[in-house]
């Protein structure tokens, strides 16, 4: 049974309980992270927790733990759950919503007590071979909010569009906001246009994805081109690599949009090589060389 964390206790998954008016449970209250740990050692844990900081900033909330207890938190879920599968790789998941208050009132309340819960699962193994065969993709309007900046748990729009990419044959929905493209439903995207790198800037119409920042940190130290800027659909549906991006997905690539191969309807060289850049990043995690 699954060891989780709620409210400074340790426990088994099945004895996990909080209130039916806890706030996050009533309005989606509340912020969240994701954070990969690769042989034991967690990939970006401080900027994941400077992301936590800020979205916790953003819907004024005060940090119910220091970063030591965090980290502290973190090694203990880890070391309680160990893998039963074949890897060794897992993702922490936690969230921190506004506790629970006496009554239903949008208002804030005026005790704040926050609920936070923690839980491990596993990462299956990477399998190039399998990420080569790469995903299908559609694109649609993005219907959600103005502060996609902020990773809050309410994910209805992002649910909502998946699902309608699974209705359509298609793995994950790349966005476009005002003829731009912005993200996935639950990724950060790339393109290669003119054998340039390309994704989106960093503002309020998507998620600042860490595995994104280290995409394009490891483009910049391996000379491959890129660029953090706005881009249209047309460029999109014209380019020549599509990838999606996050800590689960890792560098997913896109050979189909829309019903229509990209390019050849493959993955493309630079895919293939940002991916074993990456793949040697995570082994030097693995190993201590890095953080």
């Amino acid at each position: 049974m699954s060891q989780i964390y709620l409210n400074g206790e340790y426990l088994p998954l099945d004895q996990a309980k909080i209130s039916v008016l806890d706030r996050g449970f009533l309005f989606a209250d509340g912020v969240y992270e994701v954070i990969p740990a690769y042989g034991g050692r967690m990939l970006r844990v401080q900027e994941h927790l400077q992301r936590l900081q800020n979205s916790l900033d953003a819907i004024r909330l005060e940090n119910p733990l220091s970063n030591s207890q965090w980290l502290n938190v973190f090694e203990k879920i880890l070391t309680d759950n160990p893998n039963q599968g074949a890897g060794e790789d897992k993702s922490i998941y936690l969230q921190v919503t506004r506790g629970v208050a006496a009554v239903r009132n949008h208002g804030f309340p005026e005790e704040i007590n926050q609920t936070v819960f923690m839980m491990v699962n596993e990462l299956p193994p990477v399998n190039k071979e399998k990420l080569r065969a790469g995903v299908a993709a559609i694109t649609l309007d993005d219907i959600r909010w103005k502060a996609c900046n902020v990773k809050s748990i309410s994910l209805l729009g992002n649910i909502l569009l998946r699902q309608q990419a699974h209705d359509n044959n298609a793995a994950e929905a790349i966005l476009i906001n005002d003829g731009l493209v912005t993200e996935g439903a639950a990724s950060n995207v790339f393109a290669v246009i003119n054998n340039v790198l390309v994704t989106a800037p960093a503002g309020t119409q998507l998620l600042p994805g860490i595995t994104r920042d280290l995409i394009v940190e490891l483009a910049a130290e391996h000379n491959i081109p890129c660029e953090e800027r706005g881009f249209s659909e047309a460029e999109l549906l014209s380019a020549s690599e599509i990838w999606f991006s996050s800590s689960t997905k890792e560098i997913l690539p896109v050979v189909e949009l829309n019903g229509k191969p990209v390019a050849n309807g493959k993955s493309g060289p630079i895919w293939e090589k940002m991916i074993d850049i990456y793949q040697a990043c995570k082994a030097k995690l693995r190993s201590g060389e890095s953080s």
